[in-house]
């Protein structure tokens, strides 16, 4: 074994998407910092559809550009479809979703991390934990390296004990044509950390050329859509469709036949799967009223004829992928050029980490991504981003930077998984925001790119400018609801007339030119959007700041529940197992009741909260 000569303030296990953003935002952050990944051809991969946003993940990408991360940038750089999901409803839950070009996607990433000062990028599979007194210390490599560290993000995607399954042929490996991490699990166990297994799926992809298009709806995209709140990014890639198909009786029929030939039914995999993103054989299992279900045509990018054929995840054997995808009417004869699979992994049970991602019981070890138990690349890269801006803070010896629910679907993912356990690899839905027309993908910029500011990933210049959006967005409020004007023989303000359903800021700048600015589409619909949703935005902002109180409320690190007179044994045992960090994450915890925080609240009140020390550091 050889000692690297540079010892670092952060590695960064992995360079999938939560690795990307760990990496580029602790070394923005000043920390000497290293990215150690299995492979320097796969950073930023897309391993399963090349898409970026949707419900809920296209407001995390752009939180995740508020506070000064990447994948909205480079997901505007290198998309080749761009739509606004739910347009036609409130805006509340209006969402961004891109389709990449995967290969320019990851090479736009890999360069991204190339160019960061700070930043080392190496080739190497990491099989050990150097831990002393409870403090990360180190890795050590397969290829039998030492590396020093002040703080280690873990973010191993389905890489840890992966296993593949195809019917009932099944073998090692992180995803199809990566070899697993087998040696990480271990140590992680040695260290006294509980690993549980979780699967998630993947489609077959087919060869466009053997599409018939004909027999499908054509979905085109919708223009000026974007994620990054900045204009760095240059001129757009050439867009492209994608394309609406339906199964049919006949593919139910083949896939009913052979549901035992599933491992996911004859019992191979024990890893729980995503009830939100069930696998083709699930749905005709589950919903066996449906006659047919939809089925989406989506290119992986304009220099391969591969398409991804999204709604018929599978781990059926291959010639039952073969035979039943063959029924579908658009694919009767379609090339399969990369078979459907399910790939089980172990990931850290829940309970193990804080609001800041860093383990409670080995102080500097942060963990990011599917290691926690999420899925999707989005809620990956969002927990990449905090790890990153943490592990950071804590060289810095500065406080760690904790995103409240009430601000953030980054926040109210992170508080999810610190305060309820798992059954089911987690998703992110607006449904699991109580605020979420106050967490709209429109106003993150608002909401959150002063936190960047403060930390150093956002510059003074884009500060600035956000600071003149939010002055003019404030002004303008003010002004049109003073500008009177008739209208139907009756006079009313602007911002009264900008209330009307059948209104807005675009119908204001052409029916009166004289008094409506033109403050660029962006401000102008905050505008609009403040003025329609007042009442609204006021009766949650009311209920924000009535639970601010017990989210103020902190709990020591260490607390002896059993010591509280009072409190329930269900509540006793939950509240310990979680160790929440405040009343309020303890409130949403499952089995611990109103009576159970009051009796709580009082007994917090006799002792001080404990802030552990931070590392020391040069930075």
């Amino acid at each position: 074994m050889w000692q690297y000569p540079i010892e670092y303030d952060v590695i960064v296990m992995g360079g999938g998407h939560a690795g990307c953003e760990a990496a580029l935002a602790s070394a923005r952050m000043g920390a000497r910092a290293l990215l150690l990944t299995m492979s320097l051809d796969t950073i930023g991969k897309m391993s399963c559809n090349p898409a970026v946003g949707g419900i809920a993940k296209g407001h995390i990408v752009r939180e995740i550009d508020a506070l000064g991360g990447d994948m909205g940038k480079v997901t505007d750089a290198t998309g080749i479809q761009f739509r606004m999901l739910n347009a036609t409803r409130g805006p509340a839950v209006w969402a961004p979703r891109a389709q990449a070009d995967k290969v320019a996607y990851q090479h736009a990433m890999k360069h991204r991390l190339e160019k960061t000062p700070y930043l080392d990028i190496k080739q190497g599979t990491i099989e050990e934990l150097i831990v002393e007194k409870g403090r990360i210390r180190g890795v050590i490599t397969k290829e039998g390296i030492l590396y020093y560290t002040k703080t280690l993000v873990i973010s191993s995607g389905t890489f840890m004990r992966g296993l593949l399954h195809i019917g009932e042929t099944n073998y090692s490996g992180g995803r199809a044509g990566d070899q697993p991490s087998v040696g990480l699990s271990g140590s992680l166990e040695r260290h006294g950390l509980k690993l549980g297994r979780l699967k998630t799926g993947t489609p077959p992809r087919v060869n466009k050329r053997s599409i018939d298009y004909s027999c499908t709806e054509e979905q085109p995209g919708d223009p000026g859509v974007k994620f990054s709140f900045d204009d760095e990014e240059g001129p757009r890639l050439p867009q492209v469709s994608c394309h609406i198909t339906y199964t049919t009786e006949e593919t139910k029929k083949i896939i009913l036949a052979n549901i035992h030939r599933s491992p996911m039914y004859s019992g191979k995999i024990t890893g729980i799967g995503p009830r939100y993103c069930p696998s083709i054989e699930d749905k005709v299992v589950r919903f066996a009223d449906k006659e047919r279900h939809q089925i989406f045509l989506e290119p992986e990018g304009l220099t391969t004829e591969e398409v991804y054929v999204n709604g018929i995840s599978s781990s059926l054997p291959f010639d039952v992928q073969y035979a039943f995808l063959h029924t579908i009417p658009a694919l009767r004869n379609a090339e399969i050029m990369r078979s459907a699979y399910a790939i089980e992994y172990d990931y850290v049970v829940s309970g193990q980490i804080d609001s800041s991602l860093e383990c409670k019981t080995i102080e500097g070890l942060f963990l990011a991504g599917q290691i926690n138990g999420t899925s999707g690349y989005e809620e990956a890269a969002g927990q990449g981003l905090i790890a990153g801006i943490n592990a950071a803070n804590r060289v810095r010896g500065t406080p760690p930077l904790i995103l409240k629910r009430s601000e953030s679907y980054i926040g109210v993912m992170i508080d999810d998984l610190v305060t309820k356990g798992l059954d089911e690899p987690y998703r992110m839905f607006t449904s699991r925001a109580e605020h979420r027309l106050l967490l709209r993908q429109d106003n993150a910029d608002l909401r959150l790119r002063h936190y960047g500011y403060q930390i150093g990933l956002i510059d003074e210049a884009r500060y600035r400018k956000l600071e003149l959006k939010r002055e003019t967005i404030e002004k303008e409020t003010q002004r049109l609801s003073k500008l009177f004007r008739q209208v139907d023989g009756k006079s009313s303000s602007l911002a009264q007339l900008l209330c009307r359903p059948e209104m807005s800021y675009e119908t204001l700048l052409r029916d009166f030119p004289d008094a409506i600015m033109n403050h660029g589409s962006e401000t102008n619909f905050q505008i609009e959007l403040n003025l329609k949703y007042a009442g609204y935005i006021d009766r949650q902002t009311t209920e924000v700041g009535k639970l601010a109180h017990i989210e103020s409320i902190a709990i020591p690190a260490i607390f002896d529940y059993a010591s509280v007179i009072g409190l329930r044994t269900e509540a006793r045992q939950k509240l310990a197992r979680h160790n929440p960090g405040n009343l309020g994450q303890a409130s949403r915890i499952s089995g611990v009741s109103p009576a159970d925080i009051s009796i709580l609240m009082i007994a917090l009140k006799r002792r001080p909260a404990h802030t552990p020390p931070p590392i020391d550091s040069e930075i």
